[in-house]
C-alpha cells in the first residue's frame, strides 16, 4: 500500500508498504531517518519515540498504515520544529519543516551557528533548546536512548514549561537509559526548563 503523511513538516509518501510494517521501519529503512532507534521492538524502552500528531509514541508499535494523513516529528526535525514553534506557534502541514535530504545530512551545530565561508547560512542545523541542554549538562553517553528522550522531553516542556522533578520523571518514565543513571538527564531537562523560563525576560529593561 501507499502511505502519505507529514514528516518533520513536509508531506512524504511511502510506497509498497506491507501490512505489518511499522512506522519505525518506514522512517529508518524507507526514508533514511535513522535517529529513531530500533531496540526492544516492544514499546518498552522508548528509543524509537517520535511525535505523532503531537503525542509521543513508540514508533515500533505504530503500524505504518495508521499514520495516513497524520503528522510525525522525529529527532532529525526536532530543532526546526522547536524553532518554528517558538517563532510562529507551529506551522501547517506541509507548509514548512525539514526536508528529508536536510534531515539525512543533519549535523549538530551550536545555538549560534557561524556563517559559511561563502557568506550564506551554515549547513549545520542549530540545536533545539533541549538538545543544547543535554550537551551542556553532559546527559549523553552512548547516545542510543537520546533521540527518544529528546523527543519526549521536548513534548513535556511544550505542555509544562515549569515542570517539577516528579513531572520530569513521569514524562520520561517510558524511556530507558543503561549508561547515565538518569541524574544528568534530569539535570538537562531542568536546565532547558530554566532557560525557557528566562527567555521571555531577556532584553527587558
Amino acid at each position: 500500500m501507499r502511505v502519505n503523511f507529514t514528516v518533520n513538516g513536509r508531506q512524504q509518501e511511502a510506497d509498497d508498504v506491507w501490512e505489518g510494517e511499522s512506522l519505525l521501519y518506514v522512517l529508518r529503512e524507507r526514508m533514511g531517518l535513522p535517529g529513531s532507534k530500533n531496540a526492544c521492538e516492544q514499546g518498552e524502552c522508548g528509543s524509537c519515540t517520535v511525535r505523532l500528531d503531537g503525542v509521543p509514541v513508540c514508533s515500533c508499535l505504530v503500524a505504518a498504515g495508521q499514520v495516513e494523513g497524520r503528522e510525525v516529528v522525529t529527532v532529525e526535525g526536532l530543532a526546526d520544529f522547536a524553532r518554528q514553534r517558538d517563532e510562529h506557534g507551529g506551522c501547517a502541514s506541509g507548509a514548512c519543516g525539514t526536508s528529508l535530504q536536510d534531515a539525512r545530512e543533519w549535523n549538530a551545530g551550536g545555538r549560534d551557528p557561524q556563517p559559511s565561508e561563502g557568506g550564506g547560512a551554515s549547513p549545520r542545523a542549530a540545536l533545539s533548546p533541549i538538545q543544547q541542554a543535554f550537551i551542556d549538562a553532559g546527559a549523553v553517553q552512548c547516545g542510543f536512548c537520546t533521540p527518544g528522550l529528546l523527543v519526549a522531553a521536548d513534548e513535556m516542556l511544550e505542555k509544562n514549561p515549569q515542570p517539577t522533578d516528579a513531572d520530569i520523571r513521569e514524562a520520561l518514565s517510558g524511556n530507558l537509559c543503561r549508561c547515565t543513571g538518569y541524574e544528568k538527564i534530569l539535570d538537562a531537562v531542568r536546565l532547558a526548563a530554566a532557560r525557557q523560563d528566562r527567555a521571555p525576560q531577556e532584553g527587558v529593561v
